[in-house]
């Protein structure tokens, strides 16, 4: 199977914080089934914010309320109702606890702005009590059972070249750490297979999206994952981005949808929202 040696330049921004969430995860290794279940983590989240004070302190409150409680749901639709805009205009007191760590740290104050001006990491931890309570006012419920290791299995065009997106490829490893930097909010791992894997399959861009879903059930177990999601992810200069097909199989169903001109990071969070929200029993992607 031909492979291309060049790296592939990205498309669309990467921000601050999926920069530092997917540097952490390859240097920490963080990610596996166990982590992405356990209580306290999925009752915790961060935000970045500008120093300590209080002003920028409920701003950051609100932004952890929401992930919080998008990623014990698993359905990250709760982020645009009205309902949660309602609870983030007062989100203290649902913070159980919170820390700051300067993101600074160790660098000297330099210039007149001093030390509330610096950007922090605030985490929030929550109690399983008062977030359940109010994902039940939402019409949700917590997603508390242990969640699947997903098997991404992506076949992708873009201007000069085709490939499968693999963990050890050369293609594109800016497009791996998109991927990780997606399964964070929704408290998910995603595994991608490896060179050898697709070579002795003779898995390419023509031949990964023939497969039926019994085979991409047997190629998600060699790589130690249970549910296959398959794509492709094709540049479209028309679309003015990237063209996103994902079909997960889920329980003998196929569930399939689409997203359109978008850059590769929306489309891997495109990915995985969708796939919690079918995992997690909330509906259709």
């Amino acid at each position: 199977m031909p492979r291309a040696i060049s790296q592939l330049k990205r498309h669309g921004r990467r921000s601050a914080k999926a920069w530092f969430v997917a540097i952490a995860l390859a240097a920490t290794g963080a990610g596996n089934k166990a982590e992405a279940t356990d209580l306290s983590s999925l009752y915790t989240s961060d935000a970045i914010v500008t120093g300590t004070g209080e002003e920028n302190r409920e701003l950051g409150f609100r932004e952890c309320l929401s992930e919080v409680l998008v990623k014990v749901s698993g359905d990250f639709k709760i982020a645009d109702s009205a309902a949660l805009a309602a609870l983030q205009r007062n989100a203290a007191p649902y913070v159980a606890s919170f820390t700051y760590r300067d993101r600074l740290e160790g660098v000297p104050i330099h210039d007149e702005q001093g030390t509330h001006d610096r950007p922090h990491d605030l985490t929030c931890r929550f109690d399983p009590a008062i977030i359940d309570p109010l994902l039940a006012k939402l019409d949700r419920k917590p997603w508390l059972s242990p969640r699947p290791v997903i098997a991404v299995l992506l076949a992708v065009h873009d201007q000069r070249r085709r490939f499968v997106l693999a963990r050890d490829g050369s293609e594109s490893p800016y497009m791996v750490q998109s991927l990780e930097a997606a399964t964070v909010p929704l408290a998910l791992t995603a595994r991608l297979p490896d060179v050898a894997t697709l070579t002795a399959g003779g898995l390419d861009f023509e031949h990964l999206p023939q497969l039926k879903p019994a085979e991409l059930g047997s190629l998600a177990t060699q790589i130690d994952a249970e549910i296959p999601l398959a794509g492709t992810l094709v540049w479209s200069d028309a679309a003015r981005g990237w063209i996103a097909d994902w079909r997960l199989i889920e329980n003998g169903s196929e569930h399939h949808w689409q997203i359109r001109g978008v850059s590769f990071d929306d489309a891997f969070r495109n990915a995985m929202r969708g796939a919690a929200r079918i995992l997690s029993g909330n509906g259709a992607p």
